[in-house]
């Protein structure tokens, strides 16, 4: 039922800011029919009356994580992760009074984007000649609690390693484990993982001389977005940068970032 939809619609958006078309009640039902089933729920509307009635009970963090779309890949789109190499990277480590470099993986879903930054920074320092002689630190979030267990535990199937990775990578960063595979405690202990809605107040973070917030702000409104975006610039020390994804950009927050074109590749300078 539609009204039923739009009431869900309404409570979603406002838990965590996912924005769903006018038609996706099938991609609702689909989602949430065991959930509904389990906890003998009859409708969209019984749902929400639910979730408010009890709205820190663990059926709020269930519909989350089952709303939560968690598409990800290796490497995703290949150019953040070249330019990260090629070009941010070489310019920190010729930056003065950097004591420390903070990588911030917004969104980070299972881990890949976040273990994939580590390993940009392992084959930078590899083949670099202005030595990054500092920290780097990398933070990834997510507001799903089950994805980030999934990212922490850092097991992955064939499907999952096959998906942007090659044998060169599968052979210097996993270890074999029977059918799966596991990161390197090497690579694995490069990323903090922590929970964090984006609508929330980020202060609790810190400071990034970079941060990597790629396609999750196409679930957004305008008005979230634009939101979300001067937030995130606060969290950047000057001169920071800013990495979204391909189809994804400022909003018109032209006082808050300069783009730079990096050809291929666009990625936003605080201001």
């Amino acid at each position: 039922m539609k009204a039923h939809y739009d009431v869900f619609r309404d409570y979603l958006e406002d838990a965590c800011g996912i924005l769903l078309g006018e038609n996706k009640q099938y991609l609702v039902n689909s989602r949430l029919n065991r959930l509904m089933l389990d906890n003998e729920i009859k409708d969209l509307a019984d749902l929400v009356e639910r979730l408010r009635r009890e709205p820190r009970a663990y059926l709020r963090q269930s519909v989350i994580d089952a709303m939560t779309t968690n598409e990800t890949l290796w490497f995703r789109d290949i150019h953040p992760f070249n330019i990260l190499k090629k070009q941010l990277l070489p310019e920190k480590s010729k930056q003065g009074g950097l004591s420390r470099l903070r990588i911030w993986s917004a969104a980070c879903s299972t881990g890949q984007e976040p273990y994939s930054i580590v390993m940009s920074v392992q084959e930078y320092k590899r083949i670099a000649t202005s030595v990054l002689s500092v920290p780097v630190e990398v933070l990834a979030t997510d507001l799903s609690v089950s994805v980030l267990e999934a990212a922490q535990n850092g097991i992955y199937d064939g499907l999952s390693v096959s998906r942007g990775l090659n044998q060169e990578h599968l052979r210097q960063y996993f270890d074999k484990r029977d059918a799966a595979w596991e990161i390197k405690p090497a690579i694995k202990q490069g990323v903090r993982f922590q929970r964090l809605n984006l609508q929330e107040n980020f202060s609790q973070v810190g400071k990034f001389d970079i941060v990597f917030c790629r396609n999750v702000l196409i679930y957004f409104s305008a008005e979230r977005k634009v939101d979300i975006l001067r937030r995130i610039h606060a969290t950047l020390n000057p001169g920071g940068y800013l990495l979204l994804g391909a189809s994804e950009g400022l909003n018109g927050l032209g006082d808050l970032y300069h783009m730079v074109q990096c050809h291929p590749g666009i990625i936003y300078q605080a201001l």
